[in-house]
Protein backbone atom coordinates (compact mmCIF):
# COMPACT_ATOMS: atom_id res chain seq x y z
CA UNK A 1 0.00 0.00 0.00
CA UNK A 2 1.34 3.37 -1.05
CA UNK A 3 1.35 6.34 1.31
CA UNK A 4 0.64 9.69 -0.38
CA UNK A 5 3.57 12.09 0.00
CA UNK A 6 3.25 15.02 2.37
CA UNK A 7 3.27 18.48 0.91
CA UNK A 8 6.36 20.66 1.40
CA UNK A 9 4.57 22.99 3.82
CA UNK A 10 3.76 20.12 6.17
CA UNK A 11 0.01 20.04 5.70
CA UNK A 12 -1.75 16.74 5.18
CA UNK A 13 -3.73 17.82 2.09
CA UNK A 14 -2.92 16.09 -1.15
CA UNK A 15 -1.92 18.09 -4.23
CA UNK A 16 -5.22 17.11 -5.89
CA UNK A 17 -7.28 18.67 -3.08
CA UNK A 18 -5.28 21.88 -3.31
CA UNK A 19 -6.27 22.18 -6.96
CA UNK A 20 -9.93 22.00 -5.96
CA UNK A 21 -9.74 25.03 -3.70
CA UNK A 22 -12.00 27.68 -5.17
CA UNK A 23 -10.68 31.07 -5.95
CA UNK A 24 -12.45 34.39 -6.03
CA UNK A 25 -11.38 35.34 -9.54
CA UNK A 26 -14.99 35.56 -10.67
CA UNK A 27 -15.81 38.27 -8.17
CA UNK A 28 -12.57 40.06 -8.98
CA UNK A 29 -13.44 39.95 -12.65
CA UNK A 30 -16.86 41.46 -12.03
CA UNK A 31 -15.41 44.17 -9.85
CA UNK A 32 -12.88 45.22 -12.46
CA UNK A 33 -15.19 45.13 -15.46
CA UNK A 34 -15.31 48.09 -17.80
CA UNK A 35 -19.06 48.50 -17.42
CA UNK A 36 -18.55 49.52 -13.81
CA UNK A 37 -17.34 52.95 -14.93
CA UNK A 38 -20.70 53.59 -16.57
CA UNK A 39 -22.48 53.39 -13.22
CA UNK A 40 -20.09 55.60 -11.30
CA UNK A 41 -20.83 59.28 -11.64
CA UNK A 42 -17.50 60.62 -10.40
CA UNK A 43 -16.46 63.64 -12.42
CA UNK A 44 -13.17 63.36 -14.25
CA UNK A 45 -10.77 66.10 -15.23
CA UNK A 46 -10.31 67.20 -18.82
CA UNK A 47 -6.91 65.51 -18.95
CA UNK A 48 -8.42 62.19 -17.84
CA UNK A 49 -10.95 62.43 -20.65
CA UNK A 50 -8.77 63.74 -23.48
CA UNK A 51 -5.28 62.41 -22.70
CA UNK A 52 -5.33 59.57 -25.25
CA UNK A 53 -6.32 61.66 -28.29
CA UNK A 54 -3.93 64.43 -27.27
CA UNK A 55 -1.07 61.94 -27.12
CA UNK A 56 -2.05 60.48 -30.52
CA UNK A 57 -2.22 63.99 -32.06
CA UNK A 58 1.16 65.00 -30.62
CA UNK A 59 2.87 61.78 -31.74
CA UNK A 60 1.29 62.14 -35.19
CA UNK A 61 2.50 65.73 -35.49
CA UNK A 62 6.02 64.73 -34.43
CA UNK A 63 6.17 61.85 -36.93
CA UNK A 64 4.77 64.11 -39.65
CA UNK A 65 7.45 66.74 -38.98
CA UNK A 66 10.13 64.03 -38.94
CA UNK A 67 8.88 62.84 -42.32
CA UNK A 68 9.00 66.38 -43.64
CA UNK A 69 12.62 66.75 -42.51
CA UNK A 70 13.66 63.43 -44.05
CA UNK A 71 11.90 64.24 -47.33
CA UNK A 72 13.59 67.63 -47.48
CA UNK A 73 16.97 65.98 -46.86
CA UNK A 74 16.58 64.16 -50.17
CA UNK A 75 16.65 67.53 -51.90
CA UNK A 76 19.76 68.82 -50.14
CA UNK A 77 21.98 65.76 -49.63
CA UNK A 78 23.06 63.81 -52.73
CA UNK A 79 24.27 60.73 -50.83
CA UNK A 80 21.59 58.24 -49.67
CA UNK A 81 19.02 60.09 -51.77
CA UNK A 82 17.03 56.91 -52.47
CA UNK A 83 16.74 56.09 -48.76
CA UNK A 84 15.43 59.56 -47.98
CA UNK A 85 12.94 59.38 -50.83
CA UNK A 86 11.59 56.04 -49.55
CA UNK A 87 11.49 56.75 -45.81
CA UNK A 88 10.33 60.36 -45.93
CA UNK A 89 6.90 59.78 -47.50
CA UNK A 90 6.36 56.74 -45.26
CA UNK A 91 6.82 58.87 -42.14
CA UNK A 92 4.72 61.64 -43.69
CA UNK A 93 1.80 59.31 -44.29
CA UNK A 94 2.07 57.62 -40.89
CA UNK A 95 2.21 60.96 -39.11
CA UNK A 96 -0.71 62.32 -41.09
CA UNK A 97 -2.77 59.22 -40.31
CA UNK A 98 -2.12 59.52 -36.56
CA UNK A 99 -2.79 63.24 -36.65
CA UNK A 100 -6.15 62.84 -38.38
CA UNK A 101 -7.20 59.94 -36.15
CA UNK A 102 -6.51 61.98 -33.03
CA UNK A 103 -8.29 65.04 -34.40
CA UNK A 104 -11.37 62.97 -35.26
CA UNK A 105 -11.30 61.23 -31.88
CA UNK A 106 -11.75 64.49 -29.91
CA UNK A 107 -15.24 65.40 -31.28
CA UNK A 108 -16.36 61.80 -30.77
CA UNK A 109 -15.41 62.02 -27.09
CA UNK A 110 -17.21 65.38 -26.77
CA UNK A 111 -20.38 63.90 -28.26
CA UNK A 112 -20.25 60.91 -25.88
CA UNK A 113 -19.77 63.23 -22.91
CA UNK A 114 -22.84 65.27 -23.90
CA UNK A 115 -24.91 62.08 -24.32
CA UNK A 116 -23.76 60.83 -20.91
CA UNK A 117 -24.72 64.14 -19.27
CA UNK A 118 -28.16 64.05 -20.91
CA UNK A 119 -28.78 60.47 -19.80
CA UNK A 120 -27.74 61.27 -16.22
CA UNK A 121 -30.06 64.29 -16.23
CA UNK A 122 -32.98 62.24 -17.56
CA UNK A 123 -32.26 59.48 -15.04
CA UNK A 124 -32.36 61.98 -12.17
CA UNK A 125 -35.64 63.44 -13.49
CA UNK A 126 -37.14 59.97 -13.75
CA UNK A 127 -36.10 59.06 -10.23
CA UNK A 128 -37.44 62.39 -8.91
CA UNK A 129 -40.91 61.91 -10.39
CA UNK A 130 -41.33 58.18 -9.84
CA UNK A 131 -39.98 58.07 -6.29
CA UNK A 132 -42.52 60.52 -4.89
Amino acid sequence: MEIPPKSPDGSEKSPQSKKLITSNTGSTLCMSSRSESVWTSASRSKWDIYHKPVIVVSVGAAVFLFGTVITSLSCFLPQNKDVYKMCGPAFLSLGLMLLVCGLVWIPIIRKKQKQRQKSQFLQSLKSFFFNR
